[in-house]
């Protein structure tokens, strides 16, 4: 079950009360990102985006690997989680402070929280 949870954006996390901004750019979300990691403790995750297009980190002991593109406003990734892969899927991203939000397909399907750390 955990793997179709993980599917949807990068992973699944509860959605904040916070105001979040869109981040449009892939410059700034470059900005937000630098050597920092996303994490998300309750669910054990743990991730590097870095600014060439790699994602790289684990997520409940098991190894997170993929690649990563700016397209139209939008992070755009394929990703693999202990060696399963998990389908292309362009999101959304918001920030509110050190916290961003990924929205899958674009804005319309499911949230997913990370702390910058």
């Amino acid at each position: 079950m955990i793997r179709i949870i993980f599917s949807a954006p990068l992973t699944l996390a509860p959605i904040s009360a916070h105001a979040f901004d869109r981040i449009n750019d892939e410059g700034a979300f470059l900005a937000l990102i630098a050597a920092k990691s996303l994490t998300n403790r309750l669910y054990g995750i743990t991730l590097r985006v870095t600014p060439e297009g790699v994602i790289a980190g684990d997520a409940l002991g098991w190894d997170v690997s993929g690649a990563w593109r700016w397209d139209d406003g939008h992070f755009c990734r394929e990703m693999a989680w202990g060696g399963d892969p998990i389908p292309y899927n362009c999101q959304l991203v918001e920030a509110s402070g050190n916290e961003l939000r990924f929205t899958s397909d674009q804005g319309s399907g499911a949230s997913a929280s990370f702390k910058l750390r």
